[in-house]
């Protein structure tokens, strides 16, 4: 475990929606390291168990799994309380948890539509909301958005054709914004992280069919792997961004350029 005071977590307790597999899990594996205790959450509750009990053996802290629907208002505030419960504060909240559906605009179901969104914008409010009234009573709190680059420009359709997706992210991002804005007098911080294209489950297709495109668009000509996003989400969640709120970060090799 590194005791670097800038980066040190040990103490604190975080939150992850969707941490039971990709990114999510990657921000819980680094958090762990840097000593913090992990909650992760999921519709899948399987997942986030396997994570617990791998982040327990690993890092020696303690990690709990909860099976939660972010975009359910009681379900999320049940899983909030337990929480509270079994770790008594929540210092850290990473709102990780996504859903997408790729289709041309003009065919898109709006049950698709309305799923995304829910996921996505609705399930980020309701879980900030939970557990800022938390924060707000001890009067501190990181607040961590997993936005979208696909949400700060308008991508082909040749290489990503989800308007759901991106528009949802767009809303994360100004949401992340106004958010800081609101709760900066309460001693929390809110901020986002814009990845670019990463090898996960939900990007697994577009990247077998269109990552020869994908790649020499980019300026660094990679796609992004774990340590990429998990430096930044270690940033933003300890002392060494203690100025720093209401910001995207987008962690893209350039591609939003």
């Amino acid at each position: 475990m590194m005791t670097n005071s800038f980066f040190d977590l040990s103490g604190r307790t975080a939150l992850i929606t969707g941490g039971g597999s990709g990114l999510g899990k990657n921000i819980a594996e680094v958090y762990a390291e840097y000593g913090a205790n992990i909650a992760v959450c999921s519709r899948k509750l399987a997942n986030c168990q396997e994570t617990a009990e791998d982040l327990e053996r690993r890092f020696g802290i303690k990690a709990k799994a909860y099976e939660c629907d972010v975009s359910n208002e009681q379900q999320v505030e049940k899983t909030v309380a337990e929480v509270l419960q079994d770790f008594g504060a929540i210092d850290i909240l990473v709102n990780n948890s996504g859903a997408t559906w790729g289709e041309f605009a003009e065919n898109m179901p709006l049950e698709a539509w309305q799923k995304v969104m829910n996921v996505n914008v609705t399930g980020t409010f309701l879980m900030s909301k939970a557990v800022g009234k938390h924060m707000i009573g001890n009067g501190y709190g990181k607040i961590i958005n997993i936005g979208s680059t696909a949400g700060l420009k308008a991508e082909s359709p040749e290489v990503l054709n989800a308007i759901g997706y991106s528009t949802s992210k767009a809303a994360v991002h100004h949401f992340t914004k106004d958010l800081a804005r609101k709760w900066a007098g309460h001693g929390l911080y809110v901020n986002a992280i814009a990845p670019g294209f990463f090898e996960t489950k939900m990007t697994k297709q577009t990247i077998a069919k269109h990552a020869d495109k994908i790649i020499s668009r980019n300026p660094m000509k990679k796609l992004g792997e774990p340590k990429s996003l998990q430096g930044v989400a270690l940033f933003l969640a300890g002392a060494a961004s203690d100025y720093v709120t209401g910001q995207i970060i987008a962690v893209d090799g350039g591609s939003s350029l």
